[in-house]
């Protein structure tokens, strides 16, 4: 059974760091072949939405407030372990890190960077490309938006 949780930095317990932080290395640093600097001073305010399953962290996303990296809130270092991949925790993740936006900063436009690979994934939930394709550590990304759901 999937278990959710949702907690600002300052809530997060030591091991649920170290999972988290252990999650995004193997994705972004490790399976991904890239070097940079995870630690970016932005977890502090984040809140940090995780799933567990079996007591070992799944699936994971920091939500951002407005005005830490874009204008709008914001979704990032969106990550599921390669266990879980292509069986829906991903999209599962996405709605629940929308509706944790909408719960804290309102029915508000939301941005992410999404690596361009997932740029359909995330246009399948309702984001729209909002600017031109950069490289950020040397993956090409393309800054996209989400207007509110009324």
């Amino acid at each position: 059974m999937m278990n959710w949780t949702i907690k600002r930095f300052d809530e997060l317990t030591l091991d649920e760091l170290y999972a988290l932080l252990q999650l995004r290395n193997e994705v972004f640093i490790v399976e991904q072949n890239c070097v940079y600097n995870d630690l970016d001073g932005k977890d502090q305010p984040a809140w940090h939405l995780m799933a567990n399953e079996e007591g070992k962290l799944v699936a994971y996303t920091r939500i951002l407030p407005p005005g830490v990296s874009y204008t709008d809130p914001a979704i990032g270092r969106v990550v599921t372990s390669s266990l879980k991949r292509r069986s829906g925790l991903g999209r599962e993740l996405m709605k629940r890190s929308i509706e944790v936006c909408e719960k804290f900063f309102g029915k508000i436009s939301i941005t992410l960077s999404a690596q361009v690979y997932l740029q359909s994934f995330y246009e399948s939930l309702g984001f729209i490309v909002a600017g031109e394709e950069y490289l950020e550590d040397g993956i090409p990304h393309i800054k996209m938006s989400r207007k509110p759901s009324w």
